[in-house]
């Protein structure tokens, strides 16, 4: 094999498949894609449901892989690692063959809620904080607790359970393998007893032997198999040697691996994510602790994620009905044209599923106020805006109310924060900076891969190139019109939801 000079990425999410090539020796990126073009299929067979078929991933990875080295051409043979992240919180299950059993229940699928609630009450709501940092919710042990009641020939069938980052990794070497990182976003890991969770395995009557062995987050974890490499066009025997879900990664892309840092995401769900070091909860579960990448058992780096499942999903949707098409700066530039507050249209950005920040509440969607004769397609594309940046408010205050403090909040340059309505709106109302950085979670896991294939020394190395290309400061001058703004969406609120 030829001496490695490229580390390859890749970024799992519910819409695409996004890879990144850099360069090892400066950590510059040479190249980016994505794949496909059109948001990736969402099959719904009820209501709250939400599965992908997983074959339909590793053609996506097979494809974007292709794709971005015949972009860059970067000879398939300079790959020295691979990283991985992914949407979490996704169950993939497989028999002996290592062929799937059913489609993918991913994260935002509602239907094991109440498997959750019967979970948190069995094991007991003080202890389950305690340990596990959570209740079981609506996570991944949860949804294979519910393919053991109502599929029990498919249970049956199972070998080994995954988290969907894990399902590509076994593509790609033929290996099982998961993290620890991965254990404590599916609810298997209990943080006071450093261990696969205890509890948890004998509430919901799971078999040990179904989870796959423990795999360092960073560090060899496996390699490219002859096969998977003829499949992407990479050599046999390439490293992957880093693996983390979408916003633990999106983090240590941003720079934020150490207490009192953040981050924050706008895509299809909204995310702040702020590193700790001490086991905190929140009582009612509505944000969640996880095994930060840098997470050792004896140096417990915690990553508080709060979530919004429908953010981005939900202005991405109004573009569809308004105007099929348009980009997002027009949008933006017909947003401007209405007042802060939208002339009193208040947008709820709740139609993705249950929303943890609202105690697993599925309230939906919703535009209310709506004035045929004041309102048009300006105000409803501010009140879609405005009603995204109040829910990232509104689970901002759970996390404070935790004792966690928030002055900076780093960002990366795309999707709901490139927008100066967004961004300015939650700035003014958290009084944050929100510094703009110029990478993705693809460059993150590529950079992170060649640390943990020990083509670089660590996680500092990482960060050589970060820049930060904006940002954005609270507004003192309208201030007063932002909080009237979300005093009233808060009102709203609290008449829909249940107490």
């Amino acid at each position: 094999m030829s001496v490695p000079q490229y580390s390859i990425g890749f970024d799992l999410g519910s819409s695409s498949v996004k890879a990144a090539l850099i360069r090892l020796e400066d950590g510059a990126a040479v190249g980016r894609s994505s794949y496909p073009e059109q948001e990736m299929p969402i099959q719904a067979p009820q209501p709250g449901w939400a599965e992908q078929d997983p074959e339909f991933w590793w053609g996506c990875i097979k494809a974007v892989t292709r794709q971005l080295l015949e972009q860059t051409g970067v000879p398939g043979s300079a790959i020295g690692s691979i990283g991985i992240a992914y949407q979490m919180h996704g169950l993939v299950l497989v028999d002996e063959q290592q062929q799937m059993v059913r489609p993918s229940i991913i994260w935002c699928d509602s239907r094991a809620v109440t498997t959750g609630q019967n979970g948190l009450a069995a094991i007991g709501q003080e202890h389950a904080l305690k340990h596990l940092l959570n209740s079981p919710g609506n996570f991944t042990a949860s949804k294979l607790r519910w393919v053991q009641q109502e599929e029990p020939d498919t249970y049956a069938r199972i070998h080994k359970i995954m988290l969907p980052g894990d399902y590509i990794a076994m593509r790609m070497s033929g290996q099982i393998q998961t993290t620890i990182t991965g254990l404590s976003e599916g609810i298997f890991w209990d943080f006071a007893d450093r261990q696969v969770s205890s509890d948890v395995l004998r509430v919901y009557d799971i078999d040990p032997a179904l989870l796959p062995d423990i795999a360092p987050g960073i560090g060899i974890q496996s390699k490219i198999s002859a096969t998977a490499a003829d499949e992407l066009g990479i050599s046999p025997g390439t490293l992957i040697s880093y693996r983390a879900g979408d916003q633990p990664n999106n983090a240590l892309s941003l720079g934020v691996l150490h207490p009192g840092e953040v981050a924050a995401t706008g895509g299809t769900s909204g995310v702040v994510y702020a590193v700790t070091d001490q086991p905190l909860y929140d009582p009612q579960s509505r944000v969640n602790g996880f095994a930060h990448v840098n997470y050792q058992p004896d140096a417990p780096h915690i990553g508080v994620l709060m979530c919004i499942n429908g953010t981005g999903i939900q202005y991405s949707w109004l573009r569809k009905m308004l105007a099929p098409g348009t980009p997002y700066e027009t949008l933006e530039a017909e947003a401007a044209k209405a007042p802060i507050g939208a002339d009193g249209l208040t947008a709820l950005p709740f139609g993705n599923g249950a929303e943890r920040i609202l105690n697993d509440q599925q309230v939906g969607a919703q535009v209310l106020g709506l004035d045929f004769n004041r309102h048009g397609k300006a105000h409803l594309l501010r009140a879609g805006l405005e009603g995204i940046a109040f829910s990232f408010i509104y689970g901002m205050g759970i996390l404070r109310d935790m004792g966690l403090k928030m002055e900076v909040i780093r960002v990366g340059n795309d999707n709901l924060f490139q927008s100066a309505i967004f961004g300015h709106t939650v700035a003014s109302l958290s009084g944050c900076t929100i510094e703009i950085m110029e990478t993705t979670g693809a460059i993150g896991a590529a950079q992170a891969a060649a640390v943990g294939a020990g083509h670089w020394d660590d996680l500092s190395a990482i960060h050589q190139n970060l820049k930060k290309v904006g940002q954005y400061e609270p507004q003192s001058t309208d201030i007063d019109a932002y909080r009237a703004a979300y005093k009233a969406w808060e009102k709203a609120l609290q008449k829909t939801i249940t107490p």
